[in-house]
């Protein structure tokens, strides 16, 4: 082999090396997408402090529009989010959209970490609806306004206007209260009380975060669930409504950037 032969070998090994080292640099260096779930009552926009603070760090963020027509079936719309969108994936739920993160994973190698925000984390076999009730201290039943009946024989479920803030968002200023109780999205009563299939939270990491004044979902229950799926962090905040997603939207993306953070270790 000639000299030059060598040195053009040399360096093309040297490139090789280089382009091998960089790969694997940018694969640790990548950030998992964050799909933030909402739940009952709310809707995508419920997550825009959270979603800007996470865009900020780099994070492809997907704030999904939940469904909230059922367990199984909202579950299958975030498992085709899942399903087209590039791995690692910390999926993010809030209220009843920790009853469908919980049966979205369906074993997917690509979530790497589950953070329930004042979430439900059923187990298999119970229901939004038997988590929320085992516990005192709950108050959604008596704000609830007249179902509305649908032609499929199920009802919707709205929180009446002038009890929404007080019940639902009581940490969040007047005005975007009331914003967010004209346009909160309705949920089924048999999504409520639809039993879960999986219980993700077994073979996924998981992170818990709620506030001490949740009126939706006690805070008992919350602990509870917490402590039983073995969180890796719980982050429990005084007086926190149960929409703590939008009155501290900083603690939720920090929580939700230190489980991302995890996923690459």
């Amino acid at each position: 082999m000639t000299s030059a032969s060598k040195t053009r070998k040399a360096v093309a090994a040297t490139v090789l090396a280089a382009a091998s080292t960089l790969g694997s640099a940018m694969a640790v260096a990548a950030k998992p997408t964050v799909i933030l779930v909402h739940g009952a009552f709310a809707e995508s926009s419920s997550w825009n402090g959270v979603a800007a603070r996470l865009i900020d760090q780099g994070y492809p963020v997907i704030a999904a529009a939940n469904p909230l027509r059922g367990v199984a079936n909202d579950a299958k719309y975030v498992s085709d989010l899942i399903e087209h969108t590039p791995g690692p994936i910390v999926l993010v739920g809030h209220s009843y959209g920790g009853s469908v993160i919980t049966n979205a994973v369906k074993g997917s190698s690509k979530v790497k970490a589950l953070v329930y925000v004042a979430a439900f984390a059923p187990d298999i076999g119970e229901s939004a609806a038997t988590l929320a009730g085992k516990f005192p201290g709950g108050t959604l039943g008596p704000t609830l306004a007249e179902p509305v009946q649908l032609s499929d024989g199920n009802e919707d479920l709205y929180i009446q206007r002038d009890k929404f803030a007080e019940q639902f968002a009581s940490d969040v200023p007047p005005a975007e209260a009331a914003l967010m109780a004209a346009t909160q999205r309705p949920i089924t009563a048999a999504a409520l009380n639809e039993e879960s299939l999986d219980n993700a939270w077994k073979y996924v990491p998981s992170w818990f975060v709620y506030g001490t004044g949740d009126k939706n979902i006690p805070e008992a229950a919350l602990k509870f669930m917490a402590d039983r799926a073995g969180s890796q962090k719980t982050v429990s905040i005084p007086g926190a409504s149960h929409v703590v997603m939008t009155s501290y939207p900083a603690e939720v993306a920090a929580l939700i950037s230190e489980a991302a953070e995890a996923t690459n270790k």
